[in-house]
């Protein structure tokens, strides 16, 4: 990896990670711990000294991360374990994505969960042998504390060495076949996109709006794809789970009313309750999906928010230079979303007894409070701020714009008021690729929005990341303290060509559709996989390249290999250049198999492919409905028991049945009722027993002597699973198909049928 001159020595008191650029490694600078940062030096300790490395992945803005930090790496009793035992690692995950994606691989197939911080102790080849998350400092009712696992892990280490040898080996042959399997090449057909909005029509939350159960962060991939194909083609069923999920991010407490701007996730299912950590990448994508949402509903609401959000970017998230900083912390005075809440007392003290009492009606304020952090009531009288609808009262227009001008006034003397407030910190890293996403955002808003200081602000960013964030022909991934380093990934260089393109269709100014054509040829050269398509993550002459990992899932942001598809086929189509777009369809290509089996976990290369069909004038049928398919008038989501090889779990069905309707059974106790019922395929691994059925609720109709059995409110199927002995670790992929027939008290629907891709993970047993 390409690396800046490192500073001098630390000062007296502070471990070597004072010489870092990264904010994340500079919190740990001063704890007792010896810690050293990713890299050659610390596992050639390791090796000299025949001890495992202890690797903590976290990054600046983790709550989590802070307790685990205060708790254990504070503390001179584990600090004297840590440096006796083990080799102290300590990465950024947002530096060093390429790590961190491994090793929370690595986590999960372990310990069947991830999250951060990523705890994960390897041999001094790098090899995982044990992983967790977050420990607290003494053992718990849940489960053994950091002290206690590090003493074992010590004694197992000295003890029992083979054991660890032999699990550290399994554990990266069953990584290497992750990540670098061979992916099955063939045609993408216009039924995937049908079946994975069909997917997220059937997981939609016809209450809460998003998709799924609680925690629920902002499904970015899945309303991009849903806007896409909204603009292909009017579908009301289809918008409306774009507009009713955009209605309740906004109304919902993850949207900072006051300042602008979303949080990270909601901790409950009507989004009420943040985990209040701001990201970058979450509000570059929220930015473009309000004002898809303004451009295809043509609802002045989104307009607005969407602007908000871009201006809280340009307020609190821009550097002097103009490129955009990478996230705020969750806490602040060391406790999680103080700044972000209210006392009733405080609002009225600012509002004044009348004002206060208007904006009580809007915004729910209760003198005990509303917070409940992680589940628990609070109990301090902190309020978040969250509406409870996404519409003003009924009125006429001008009424309506009252009510919000009115609301408005209000919002802006709490954030005058808030500003006094000792606030989160920011982490001031400059990410290409997410500044990627935030230019290409605020050009997409600027135009559509007719605001040229956007785009302007964009032009700014882009001029930065390109003068500064290059060196030696190459892109850098990431820019601290005056200086970038490190070798950029695929969704940097992707990323950043996605919003050069954006500033193209913006300005029309040339050259930036050859800047990023220049970036395009650059990520062909460097990091696409020749042999079986798409792209590797890391270049594939990085120095420290530890698998030849390709990502083809979204998450929180768009996957290389998607974001990669989009700009090659974009560039192409832009620049009439047919070679660029048939290697856009190629990289999709290069992902058939794995879109057959799960179409909704790729939604970024579903998009990529549409895309091409419409640029390549491809004729293919428009998919049917979502909405349609729903049919069932109940939402019907899945969850399966993470297992180990030999273990036996479960997977859940639940039924969320609409308000006002039932459905037959699975012992409906007429003939003429379809019953419910639930048929899982077989996987390789994996045995499947026979579906349990809840017991019904006896029902009687007009016209039938006997009463049926039916579902009505919530219902859970459960399926035995049990994972064989030899079952090979990691995630598969089950297809599982309800049939249900729903009725009302004066009718019943046709039978129908939905499709679910329930992933079930076997974690590799522990010696």
């Amino acid at each position: 990896m390409h690396a800046a001159e490192k500073p001098p020595s630390p000062p007296s008191g502070c471990n070597r990670l004072a010489r870092e650029l990264s904010p994340y490694l500079l919190q740990h600078a001063r704890n007792p711990v010896d810690w050293y940062p990713w890299g050659e030096e610390a596992f050639a300790r390791a090796r000299e000294e025949d001890k495992p490395v202890f690797l903590s992945a976290g990054y600046s803005t983790c709550h989590w991360c802070h307790v685990m930090e205060r708790e254990c790496f504070a503390r001179d009793d584990v600090a004297a374990l840590l440096n006796a035992h083990f080799v102290p690692v300590k990465v950024d995950r947002e530096e060093r994505p390429d790590v961190d994606e491994i090793y929370m691989h690595a986590t999960q197939l372990i310990a069947g969960s991830g999250g951060w911080p990523n705890s994960v102790w390897l041999t001094p080849d790098r090899r995982p042998w044990y992983a967790g998350t977050y420990f607290p400092r003494e053992d718990h009712p849940r489960g053994p504390g950091f002290l206690t696992v590090l003493r074992a892990l010590a004694a197992m280490w000295t003890g029992r060495r083979a054991e660890v040898e032999e699990y550290a080996a399994r554990v990266w042959e069953a990584l290497r076949g992750m990540l670098s399997a061979p992916v099955a090449r063939g045609g993408v057909h216009g039924g995937l996109l049908a079946a994975a909005l069909a997917e997220r029509a059937a997981a939609f939350d016809h209450v809460n709006g998003g998709f799924g159960a609680a925690p629920k962060f902002p499904p970015h991939a899945s309303l991009q794809l849903i806007a896409a194909e909204c603009r292909r083609r009017r579908d009301p069923g289809l918008l409306a789970l774009l507009t009713r999920t955009l209605d309740a991010m906004a109304a919902g407490g993850i949207h900072d009313h006051v300042g602008g701007g979303f949080h990270r996730y909601a901790v409950d299912a009507a989004w009420r309750v943040p985990h209040f950590e701001k990201m970058l990448y979450d509000n570059a994508q929220l930015a473009r999906a309000y004002t898809d949402g303004w451009l295809l509903a043509g609802d002045a609401s989104y307009r607005r928010i969407a602007g908000e959000t871009c201006e809280w970017v340009l307020r609190e998230m821009t550097s002097p230079e103009g490129a955009f900083y990478s996230a705020l912390d969750a806490d602040s005075e060391g406790e999680e979303g103080t700044y972000y809440l209210w006392r009733a007392e405080e609002i009225e003290a600012i509002l004044g007894p009348e004002e206060a009492a208007f904006f009580g009606r809007v915004f729910p304020i209760a003198e005990e409070g509303n917070f409940e952090e992680h589940g628990a009531p609070h109990g301090r009288g902190l309020n978040v701020l969250y509406r409870e609808t996404a519409r003003p009262e009924p009125g006429t227009g001008e009424e309506r714009d009252a009510v919000e001008r009115r609301i408005a006034a209000c919002l802006l003397r709490l954030r005058d008021a808030r500003a006094a407030r000792v606030g989160p910190q920011r982490d001031e890293k400059i990410i290409a690729a997410w500044n990627g996403l935030m230019l290409g955002s605020l050009a997409y808003a600027g135009r559509h929005l007719g605001e040229t200081r956007l785009v302007a602000a964009a032009e700014r960013a882009a001029d930065f990341i390109l003068t500064h964030m290059r060196a030696g022909g190459r892109l850098l991934h990431s820019f601290m303290g005056g200086r970038a380093h490190i070798d950029a990934f695929l969704d940097d260089y992707a990323c950043l060509a996605g919003g050069l393109l954006d500033l193209y269709e913006a300005t029309g100014r040339r050259e930036r559709l050859e800047e990023a054509r220049a970036l395009a040829g650059d990520m062909l050269a460097r990091f696409a996989d020749e042999a079986a398509g798409g792209f590797f993550h890391a270049a594939r002459d990085a120095a420290d390249r530890l698998l030849p990992s390709k990502t083809c899932f979204d998450g929180p942001t768009p996957s290389g290999n998607a974001a990669a598809a989009q700009v090659l086929i974009r560039i192409g189509a832009l620049a009439g250049d047919a070679r660029l777009l048939e290697l856009g369809a190629r990289t999709v290509a290069a992902f058939a198999g794995v879109l057959d089996r799960h179409p909704a976990a790729a939604e970024g290369l579903l998009a990529a492919s549409a895309l091409h069909e419409e640029v390549a004038g491809g004729t293919g049928a428009a998919p049917p409905s979502p909405a349609g398919a729903r049919g069932p008038r109940c939402t019907i989501e899945a969850r399966a028991s993470a297992l180990a090889p030999g273990g036996a779990g479960e997977i859940t069905i639940r039924l969320a049945i609409d308000e006002g309707w039932h459905v037959a059974a699975h012992a409906p106790g007429a003939a003429h009722i379809a019953p419910a019922s639930v048929v899982v395929e077989g996987v390789e691994g994996l045995a499947i027993g026979e579906p349990i059925y809840p017991e019904g609720r006896a029902m009687l109709f007009a016209g039938d002597p006997s009463p049926r059995s039916v579902y009505a409110g919530l219902a859970e199927i459960r399926v035995p699973i049990a994972a064989t002995a030899d079952a090979a670790a990691g995630t598969r992929v089950v297809s599982a198909t309800v049939a249900v027939q729903p009725c009302s008290d004066r009718a019943c629907d046709a039978p129908a049928a939905i499709t679910l891709a329930i992933p079930v993970t076997i974690a590799i047993a522990r010696p």
